[in-house]
């Protein structure tokens, strides 16, 4: 005999004999729930004083008795019954209310959420017999409008609606929905949460931040949502009303993706994938996912990999929603299906196995610029926060080719030329990967063998985009990485860039206060003093002893 599910506690053995005997019980096709059946829930509830619910599949057979209290049922967990993009869940639920009310809104919220086929509710009269059937299906198509329909009361002989015909024809429009949506979509939509705990400013901001994330990777924002809570829900992040506030409005605008823009440990990305059926990933997923997409060496996808696996390890007990940004995603980024079912002790191995590749590369790297220390020539390394213009500045500079694009994380291998300047110097200069807000430690560490191109070297350029509004806070944020990577002790000059897009008096302002100097990394005519101000510092370095200018 299938399990009970639910309030058993205080049944007697043949009570519970009873409800057993349900799972015997099948409703013909046409039927929402056969008169007989109907009856017979509805006397069971009268006399425990509790919810009835029975979840009856497509070919009529009841799959799971649910016992409630007087007020509710909780509906079981259906990982047996996964739905496909454009279809329902294969079920519906038909459950008993003591009370003589009509369909509550969180009858309509788990209809609309687990995308049942159906839900009814049986009303009783006060012999306990059937009174009235309240029932109601998802609405396809329906952007501004809830995304199911309530319709007409049924009374005990009206229950033959032609019931599955009913769910065939709206799973096929579901189907004919989503084709015509993939069809004109060219990115995956998604919807962004974050919360709070302080100001909104500050959240505001990182929002934005995300979204720019976002545009990077390809992914195209419907809508944000900002929620101000005393404390972080432990479960859900949010509070689970709101999650499924939010899971309903992103089913009405066709989006597919929710991405929290604080980091989910591994049971809140399990809580919130058991309740909404959405895939869900966090901020340290999507710049995962972005430095997939865009590291082109070997070193730099190594690194990536184990950042990924290092992000994975934890989340490898259960296969869900979640990891699908990572296995497979956009373009089928990331280690790829075959590492999620792999057993933990596999992907541990593969993390040794990467950390030891890794560690030769360090070797191969130290090898290196002990070579370009023997020859003595100083080397600045570019740094800043993403997007601020690192990589145009150097092509500027030295005219190369470096890949420079107005997104961020356009850079991740780093790129090293040589510079010389008017007064004979010549230098070594380095591009290397921007800095972000709340930089996953896994790409830190990970990325620990191309940051350390900057303990080398002898001064630090520090670019930054004056026109954007953060970027006080952006330079807090580089400043206080170099100090977690220990880099602080670096000299270090500061270029205040884009003041192409500024009128004059602000960036007098911002030179006044920052002490950097103003320039345009895309105006060769704007970088003398810049050039100036560099070849000074480079010329106070002391100088390996038997270097001199002429060695190349």
């Amino acid at each position: 005999m299938k399990q009970l599910w639910g309030n058993t506690k205080g049944l007697k053995p043949g009570q519970i004999r009873r409800l057993e005997n349900l799972y015997r019980r099948r409703v013909p096709p046409h039927f929402l729930i056969s008169a007989e059946l109907a009856r017979d829930i509805a006397l069971l509830c009268h006399e425990f004083q509790r919810q009835i619910g029975l979840l009856i599949d497509r070919k009529g057979w009841v799959v799971h008795v649910i016992i409630g209290d007087h007020q509710s049922i909780v509906i079981p967990s259906l990982e047996d019954y996964r739905i496909d993009p454009g279809r329902l869940r294969g079920v519906r639920c038909v459950h008993t209310h003591l009370k003589n009310e009509a369909l509550t809104q969180d009858d309509l919220t788990d209809l609309a959420l687990l995308q049942l086929d159906s839900m009814a509710a049986i009303t009783l009269t006060d012999q306990g017999f059937v009174n009235r059937i309240h029932w109601a299906h998802i609405l396809p198509g329906m952007a501004t409008q809830p995304p199911y329909q309530i319709r007409e009361v049924l009374r005990p002989h009206q229950l033959d609606i032609d019931c599955l015909n009913l769910i065939l024809a709206l799973e096929r429009e579901l189907s004919a929905i989503r084709a015509a949506k993939e069809a004109d979509a060219s990115m995956e939509r998604a919807l962004l949460v974050s919360i709070t705990t302080a100001a909104r400013k500050k959240a505001k901001d990182s929002l934005a931040e995300l979204a720019e994330l976002c545009r990077t990777g390809g992914i195209e924002v419907v809508d944000t949502i900002l929620q101000q809570r005393k404390s972080p829900d432990p479960r859900y992040l949010i509070g689970s009303g709101k999650l499924k506030e939010i899971a309903i409005g992103a089913m009405q605008l066709g989006v597919g993706l929710l991405i929290f823009d604080q980091e989910l440990n591994p049971s809140q990305i399990r809580s919130i994938t058991d309740q909404i059926e959405f895939k869900v990933i966090d901020r340290t997923q999507l710049i995962l996912d972005i430095f997939a997409q865009r590291a082109q060496s070997r070193e730099g996808k190594l690194q990536v990999e184990l950042a990924q696996l290092k992000y994975m390890l934890p989340r490898l007990v259960t296969k869900n929603t979640a990891m699908s940004r990572l296995t497979g995603g956009i373009g089928g980024r990331g280690p790829g299906e075959t590492k999620l079912e792999i057993n933990r002790r596999r992907a541990r191995d593969k993390i040794n196995q990467l950390e030891k590749t890794l560690h030769q590369v360090q070797k191969q790297r130290h090898l290196q610029r002990s070579k370009r220390a023997q020859k003595g020539l100083p080397i600045i390394s570019i740094i800043g926060y993403t997007n601020a213009g690192k990589s145009t500045l150097l092509n500027t500079l030295t005219h190369s080719q470096v890949v420079a694009e107005s997104r961020l994380f356009a850079t991740l291998d780093p790129s090293s030329r040589r510079l010389r300047f008017p007064r004979d110097v010549e230098v070594i200069i380095t591009d290397t990967v921007g800095f972000i807000e709340n930089l996953p430690n896994d790409l830190i560490v990970a990325f620990r063998a191309t940051l350390e191109e900057l303990e080398s070297a002898d001064l630090l350029l520090h670019i930054i985009d004056i026109s954007n509004p953060r970027h006080p806070e952006q330079i807090r944020a580089v400043e206080r990485i170099l100090s977690d990577l220990g880099l602080n002790q670096i000299p270090q000059i500061r270029g205040l860039n884009k003041i192409d897009r500024l009128p004059p008096s602000f960036v007098d302002q911002c030179v006044k206060r920052w002490g950097g100097i103003a320039l345009s990394a895309r105006d060769q005519n704007t970088l003398m003093p810049l050039m100036q101000s560099l070849a000074d510092i480079v010329e106070k370095i002391p100088r390996p002893v038997g270097s001199r200018d002429g060695d190349k």
